[in-house]
């Protein structure tokens, strides 16, 4: 039996190390890799980032726009998935992680909403659009009436997780009827009491307010719908919709790429 001399150091076995660090966060472990080369292994095995990915992973990515994933690296799979969302529903909605703790979220592309007239051409008409990651949007031509709204399966959210919704959006260089548009935004899960609350689509200079819309890195626009908590392990549907009513007022120009469904928390 091989006895430690007196003072030397017992090394941890590389698998204990890598059971450790699976219980801290996904940051963490990329800290611990630059420690030493023996941690490094470790802090970059499958058995790490196994415990990173939801355990789901594998079946979205086998009917999704970019199955040959599943064939790299736990690791190289969750940071592909939190930069570069991959389509699934028939390219109808998108799959991607929070970079932070992997909890799943979601974008609803603007043909898995239900818009009101969608599908009359004198008032909508769906169009590609070079900064989408679906290959359509709806672009508002004419109308007087928005209502726009989606549902997602519960189950297919991460459990214990409180997610923050948004439409996503822009204008085209026509637009109008928007400048001082109230449109009501509701979001919860169905069949229990949404919360409800008045938005608006065009952006204020000087406005850092959850009422009006922010830019996203990707060029596009947001506005917050609003917030669920989501528990998991119930069948459920959480429900988004956002309506603007005002008859008299006819707009134009709104482009709709969906509705993303992203994880709030830190850590």
């Amino acid at each position: 039996m091989k006895t430690m001399g007196h003072g030397a150091k017992q090394e941890l076995p590389e698998g204990c190390k890598a059971t450790i660090i699976s219980f801290t966060s996904p940051r963490d472990a990329c800290r611990l890799s630059s420690v030493s080369r023996n941690f490094k292994s470790a802090a970059e095995s499958d058995a790490v980032w196994s415990k990173f990915l939801p355990p789901e992973t594998y079946t979205i990515l086998s009917q999704s726009s970019a199955p040959e994933l599943a064939a790299r690296s736990k690791k190289e799979i969750y940071f592909t998935l939190c930069d570069n969302p991959v389509l699934i529903h028939e390219g109808r909605m998108s799959f991607s992680l929070d970079k932070r703790n992997g909890k799943k979220c979601f974008m609803m592309s603007a043909r898995n909403l239900w818009i009101i007239c969608g599908d009359t051409p004198q008032y909508w008409t769906w169009s590609s659009h070079r900064k989408s990651r679906f290959d359509e949007v709806a672009v508002l031509l004419n109308g007087c009436l928005l209502h726009i709204g989606g549902k997602i399966d519960t189950r297919l959210l991460s459990p214990s997780t409180l997610y923050r919704t948004y439409l996503v959006f822009t204008f085209t260089v026509e637009a109008y009827g928007f400048a001082h548009l109230t449109v009501e935004v509701t979001v919860g899960l169905v069949g229990t009491e949404a919360t409800t609350k008045n938005v608006f689509l065009h952006s204020q200079e000087l406005m850092d307010d959850d009422q009006y819309p922010k830019q996203r890195s990707d060029g596009w626009w947001k506005i917050e719908l609003g917030e669920v908590f989501c528990e998991g392990g119930e069948d459920g549907e959480l429900e988004m919709t956002c309506l603007a009513s005002e008859g008299t007022q006819w707009k134009r120009g709104l482009i709709v790429q969906g509705i993303d469904i992203e994880n709030t928390e830190r850590n």
